[in-house]
């Protein structure tokens, strides 16, 4: 068994509109940062998980991905999986 960190970031689907980012942009634009543009707002989550090969670790984040950490119809999630060292 190998073991591998992972950091998944989940973030809402472009074509949703993210009422959470909107609000801090407008923020941001009232108090001197009228340049940021396109503020969205998503969740990073870190985890270690142990398995035969880095493929079957990114199968079975994905398949944790679609079922609990991140919900499949409105979001999007980007995983990336590093082994550490035994």
């Amino acid at each position: 068994m190998k073991h591998f960190k992972a950091s998944i970031t989940v973030s809402l689907r472009k074509s949703i509109l993210d009422v959470q980012g909107k609000t801090v942009e407008h923020a941001l634009h009232s108090t001197n940062f009228p340049m940021i543009k396109n503020t969205r707002i998503g969740k990073h989550v870190e985890l270690e998980i142990d398995a035969e090969n880095a493929e079957k670790a990114y199968e079975m984040l994905s398949d944790a991905c679609k079922t609990i950490i991140a919900n499949p119809i409105m979001e999007d999630y980007h995983i990336e999986l590093h082994e550490m060292e035994a």
